[in-house]
């Protein structure tokens, strides 16, 4: 199978989770030695993976540019994966005006409406609140990107919470959505093994890609009012926080008489979270699951969490450890996880447990690689069940593309337009 897949930003797994579970996808498709081509029009960075090196073609396209038609028609790819909505709404009617036999493929990583509207209820109330009002979660932001899965033949979603909820609230189609989590190495019990025990690990851990609002606001919850009860307690421990791209407001948070300490990037996240005894993830927003908890599971770190954390992250069953949304009880937590050896191991064993079962790679990867065969030998019947989804693409599709010409027009140089 020909693989292109469009990419909101070029994938950095040493930064986010969502950058390391594009690469599992990639290494998914890969491993059935399909050809991959991943294209973006967003700047190469300097954390991005390697792509060649894992045998994939970089191509840098451009937004509201013909280009692109010459491009794929050249390409003539059988499946196109979607980076999240905003690349479906920029160059789905192109791939389907050119390729329409192509499988149309949407991962959203999170769905981000959701983590929108959480926001939006956190500015409000400084409150923990998974539950989001009708006039909140039905807003512009989710209608573009509930229209984006309908107009998808398949979309890939990271939480079965998310799941219901586009199932119960809007009516999705269960046939054009994928229960696909993050996707890793199970850890065995040798390697279990290696890991530090709770004698040769100290201080308390945060990590996460300081652009992503929920990480930011974490710290600052943290700072503000959490932190200061931990050291009421335990006057000499440290936080130590990680996280790609600090702006200058988050290291001038850095202040070692607190124990607050701002670490920034880390070149391997799996170093840093092996040699810390707890895992602190006071998150009051957000959506999707939380890969900082999935990479503490693999590195035996206990975390403490709020329910939006917590959120998907062990499937049909609860989190086994900590998880509060009140900053007294999550420092209460964060104390006896950080003390209580044995509490210590059992949320460790528990988390193994939980990593090995609900994150493993093979199985996840076998199920999407299945899906797509299926899908691309019933394609012209799966799509004629969706006629929700054929009108949208009759008419959305139709003014993404005027406006796409529009702007091209528009921006072309007076001696092109001659």
């Amino acid at each position: 199978m020909n693989v292109l897949v469009i990419g909101y930003v070029w994938p950095e797994p040493a930064s986010s989770a969502a950058g390391y579970r594009m690469l599992a996808l990639l290494d998914a498709f890969r491993l059935q030695n399909w050809l991959v081509t991943f294209a973006s029009p967003a700047e190469k960075s300097i954390h991005r993976a390697d792509l060649p090196a894992r045998g994939i073609r970089e191509v840098n396209i451009a937004l509201n540019c013909s280009s692109f038609d010459d491009f794929i028609c050249e390409l003539q790819p059988d499946l196109v994966m979607f980076d999240r909505f905003m690349m479906e709404e920029q160059f789905g009617w192109r791939v389907e005006k050119h390729c329409p036999q192509a499988i149309r493929l949407l991962d959203t990583e999170d769905l981000s409406c959701l983590r929108h509207a959480r926001h939006q209820i956190c500015k409000q109330s400084g409150q923990v609140q998974l539950d989001v009002p009708a006039e909140l979660l039905f807003s512009e932001h989710a209608k573009r990107e509930v229209a984006a899965i309908l107009r998808s033949d398949l979309t890939l979603m990271i939480s079965r919470a998310e799941i219901d909820l586009l199932r119960n609230t809007f009516k999705v189609d269960p046939a054009l959505l994928l229960d696909c989590p993050f996707m890793q190495p199970s850890v065995s019990a040798e390697q279990q093994a290696l890991l530090p025990s709770f004698d040769h690990r100290r201080h308390f851990i945060v990590i996460g890609n300081f652009r992503h609002a929920p990480n930011w606001d974490a710290v600052l919850w943290l700072k503000q009012a959490i932190w200061p009860l931990i050291r009421t307690r335990l006057p000499e421990a440290e936080l130590h926080i990680y996280g790609a791209y600090p702006p200058p407001k988050a290291t001038q948070l850095h202040n070692p008489k607190q124990g607050f300490l701002i670490k920034g990037w880390a070149e391997d996240v799996d170093q840093v979270m092996r040699l810390a005894r707890v895992n602190l993830a006071p998150l009051r927003f957000g959506a999707g699951l939380k890969g900082k908890l999935v990479d503490a599971l693999a590195c035996g770190t206990p975390s403490v969490t709020t329910s939006i954390g917590a959120e998907g992250m062990a499937g049909e069953h609860a989190w086994p450890q900590p998880v509060t949304d009140d900053p007294e009880q999550f420092a209460n937590r964060a104390v006896a996880l950080y003390t209580e050896s044995q509490q210590w191991l059992a949320c460790q064993q528990q988390g193994f447990a939980l990593h090995n079962q609900r994150f493993d790679f093979d199985p996840h990867a076998s199920t999407l690689i299945e899906r797509l065969q299926h899908l691309s030998r019933e394609l012209d019947s799966h799509r004629l069940a969706n006629f929700t989804g054929a009108m949208l693409r009759h008419h959305s599709m139709r003014s993404t593309q005027y406006m796409a010409q529009w702007i091209e027009a528009k921006n072309r140089k007076p001696q092109d337009k001659k």
